[in-house]
């Protein structure tokens, strides 16, 4: 494909971030006869890794969001790990580079856990 029309067929078009069970979602969608190897491939590894449902995905990161103060992103990526212990999901937000202050890591731990 070339960059003029790789262009072309991404314009118009908006990027949003989702759980990876929200990808399978969507995935799921596709008539597995019209999908090609990528999607084959990305839709058997949101099989075996998505660990709850589309509907789950969606409620916790906008718990995450709006009562952790999380960006999206972060909301996203925890959604996606669900971190089950303070410990664990220490791991995770010393990469943002930013405290996450005891009692908002309890906040998400229970949100998680719910």
């Amino acid at each position: 494909m070339t960059e003029q029309t790789q262009q072309q067929s991404t314009a118009g078009k908006k990027a949003r971030v989702v759980t990876l069970a929200e990808a399978k979602e969507i995935l799921s969608k596709v008539d597995p006869e019209k999908a090609d190897q990528i999607q084959k491939r990305t839709l058997d590894y949101l099989s075996k890794f998505s660990k709850i449902e589309p509907d789950k995905a969606r409620k916790i990161r906008t718990a995450l969001v709006e009562h952790a103060g999380l960006t999206l992103e972060e909301a996203t990526e925890l959604t996606n790990i669900m971190p089950k212990s303070q410990e664990e999901l220490r791991v995770f937000t010393a990469g943002w580079r930013k405290l996450i202050p005891t009692a908002t890591v309890e906040k998400i731990i229970k949100i998680l856990t719910e």
